[in-house]
């Protein structure tokens, strides 16, 4: 009963950021000279029907901060519109979403899976060669820019053929078989995933190793090694599961950052997800996608967040009291 009255405060507590994300980028996108149905307007394609539509939907004959109330209560039904070629923004973010989640939630499974052991080891093995080769790797991990080394695998991918250079699936997708399919996704996922891993790897790497120095130097489980417990006993049981809260708080940051920093990787790769879709909605002034992409950019943040927040209150029940 406690867990689900802490889930629902923290959703209610979530709400504020959303208006408040909504209302400063909506003021933004507004106050600014652009008109929103110029790109509508431009499209021959576009009946003069959809445009008076669009008019009457975001009140363009209204103040500004009546505009916001329109604009809110459309969203909140579920209608955000049209794009500039006279798709329904719905229709059109739809599968960017989950290409974007499954772009994340990838990155997640694979960095945290690395780390996790090369962290703890790292931990166990203090100033061995082995922490300090790790310390090195980590550190040039940290340095190598996302878009510079997404530039670097791309150029590697054109020269060899190893890797496709753009998409989530090849040209004959639909008459592939079922493994056929999850194989040819993983191909094209390899390479946004290796830049984005590697970004997020060193660290969260860092940050294990230093949570669990400090659980290794506590003197619990220095009583726990006192009683004759095993040297792995005492790691898994007393140290790690003391060492994890931290690291639990950091998924949700780390979700948060993968979907801010993501754009320009998928940009690169010409990955079809959340991020390249409104770097080309703000390249054309597509005002109702990039809304409606910012609104679900930060509802996806929002429940990343809150993912990590329900892990760490299970870990330890006293969060939330």
């Amino acid at each position: 009963m406690n867990t689900l009255l802490y889930i629902i405060k923290r959703i209610i507590n979530s709400i504020p950021i959303l208006f408040i994300v909504s209302l400063i980028s909506f003021f933004l996108i507004r106050l600014s000279p652009v008109d929103p149905l110029a790109q509508m307007k431009l499209n021959p394609s576009i009946s003069q029907e959809t445009i008076d539509k669009e008019t009457k939907r975001l009140a363009l004959d209204k103040p500004v901060y009546i505009q916001y109330f329109f604009w809110a209560k459309n969203f909140i039904r579920g209608n955000m519109g049209y794009c500039t070629d006279n798709t329904k923004v719905s229709s059109k973010l739809k599968p960017r979403i989950i290409n974007t989640l499954l772009l994340s939630i990838s990155v997640i499974v694979v960095s945290w899976a690395i780390s996790l052991v090369a962290g703890v080891l790292g931990a166990v093995c203090y100033n061995s060669l082995y922490d300090k080769i790790l310390t090195i790797a980590t550190s040039c991990g940290m340095a190598i820019p996302s878009f510079f080394f997404a530039i670097l695998l791309l150029l590697f991918a054109q020269k060899t053929g190893w890797f496709p250079i753009g998409g989530l699936t090849s040209v004959n997708f639909s008459s592939m078989s079922l493994i056929s399919k999850i194989a040819d996704i993983l191909w094209h996922l390899a390479l946004p995933v290796c830049v984005l891993t590697t970004i997020s790897l060193s660290s969260i790497t860092r940050q294990i190793r230093a949570n669990m120095l400090d659980v290794l130097n506590s003197e619990y489980v220095k009583f726990a090694q006192a009683k004759g417990l095993s040297k792995t006993r005492v790691i898994m049981k007393h140290a790690l599961r003391n060492a994890v809260n931290p690291i639990i708080t950091m998924l949700g940051f780390e979700f948060a950052g993968l979907l801010s920093g993501a754009a320009l990787t998928e940009y690169v790769f010409q990955y079809p997800g959340l991020g390249k879709l409104l770097l080309e909605a703000v390249m054309i002034s597509d005002i109702n996608l990039i809304m409606a992409g910012l609104m679900i950019g930060t509802i996806m943040l929002i429940v990343g967040n809150l993912l990590a927040d329900i892990l760490l209150k299970f870990t330890d029940p006293r969060i939330g009291i």
